[in-house]
């Protein structure tokens, strides 16, 4: 018994260390200094305006956020930003809105000072994940929690990264008013919030600005992104960054090999087409070019696990060196995937 013991242990030690590939990207980040990250929460400076006190405010805040508010302003409330002569009135008709205020209202409920902090701290984290990973590029030292009137997630502009609450709070009667299909609003919660500030902070600094519109480089690029997101966020399930449902990942995993096949026959990787294109990489119930079960956004889906692959095989290569990278066609031969 003793011998067959010994050999069932030693049959599990070696599985486990079959099992253990080595994660590059679990790095730890504890000593990774980073500026102080100022939480301000615009939502609720904008208000507690009213007609009495809008013009000192004003003042105040344009101190407080810096070029952040006038921006915010241009964007979202008023053409023309705060030196128009609109300014007073088009605000002052924003935070008096029934609907503006109702949403305000539920904002509040659902994001408290606790929920904020919390947000704050993985926001500071993922900081010092992307300072490791890229040390010589600016980050945010001001997070703005703000009321985006139903049109933004993230914005990242002048050292602020900002995320719209309005956009996660998921209320059946705001989204029956504003039209939302049910594939978009099953991911507007809290959950996603930390995600989508990794994707637009990302999208930001990484812009998908080169001459090449074939399939392929659309591909790539997104699965270079979708990895800088596993690099700044190690820790989260890929359904939340990927945003499908647990179905719609199972899916993707069970039929890979074809879905790989899809893209690789008939030269598609090299389709100029953008409407084509697009059929693979916009978002929507499911991605019709292939099936109704299929999800949307396959394209990114696909490029992921390439550049997934191209990483594991070329462990020379930083991540700061992969987002360089702008030969795709390198990238995806150097992966040797074959799913």
């Amino acid at each position: 018994m003793r011998v067959h013991l010994r050999y069932f242990f030693s049959l599990i030690v070696v599985a486990a260390l079959a099992g253990c590939k080595n994660n590059r990207l679990d790095v730890d980040v504890s000593d990774v200094s980073v500026p102080a990250l100022t939480v301000n929460r615009l939502e609720q400076d904008i208000f507690k305006l009213d007609s009495l006190n809008i013009n000192v405010q004003t003042g105040l805040y344009q101190k407080k956020y810096g070029p952040f508010y006038n921006r915010f302003i241009n964007a979202i409330i008023n053409k023309g930003g705060v030196s128009d002569t609109n300014y007073n009135k088009n605000l002052l008709r924003f935070v008096n809105d029934r609907d503006m205020k109702a949403a305000y209202q539920l904002t509040q409920q659902k994001f408290t000072e606790g929920s904020i902090q919390r947000l704050s701290a993985e926001v500071v984290n993922m900081t010092k994940r992307f300072h490791y990973y890229f040390p010589k590029r600016k980050l945010p030292v001001y997070f703005t929690p703000m009321m985006s009137g139903f049109n933004y997630e993230v914005v990242y502009v002048d050292s602020t990264l900002a995320i719209g609450l309005d956009m996660y709070i998921n209320d059946p009667v705001f989204n029956k008013m504003l039209a939302w299909p049910n594939y978009q609003t099953r991911f507007m919660k809290p959950d996603y919030m930390i995600s989508d500030l990794a994707q637009g902070w990302l999208l930001t600094e990484f812009d998908n600005s080169e001459a090449t519109t074939n399939l392929l480089s659309h591909t790539i690029f997104y699965g270079k992104l979708m990895y800088a997101m596993d690099a700044l966020l190690p820790e989260t399930h890929d359904s939340l960054k990927i945003k499908y449902t647990g179905a719609q990942l199972d899916y993707c995993k069970r039929y890979e090999k074809q879905l790989w096949g899809y893209f690789a026959e008939k030269n598609r990787l090299y389709e100029t087409n953008m409407r084509s294109i697009q059929e693979l990489l916009t978002d929507g119930p499911f991605t019709g070019a292939i099936s109704k079960e299929c999800p949307p956004r396959i394209a990114m889906w696909v490029g992921w696990q390439i550049v997934r692959s191209y990483m594991d095989h070329n462990e020379s290569v930083s991540v700061e060196q992969l987002m360089a990278e702008t030969d795709f066609q390198k990238i995806l031969t150097k992966s040797k995937y074959r799913p």
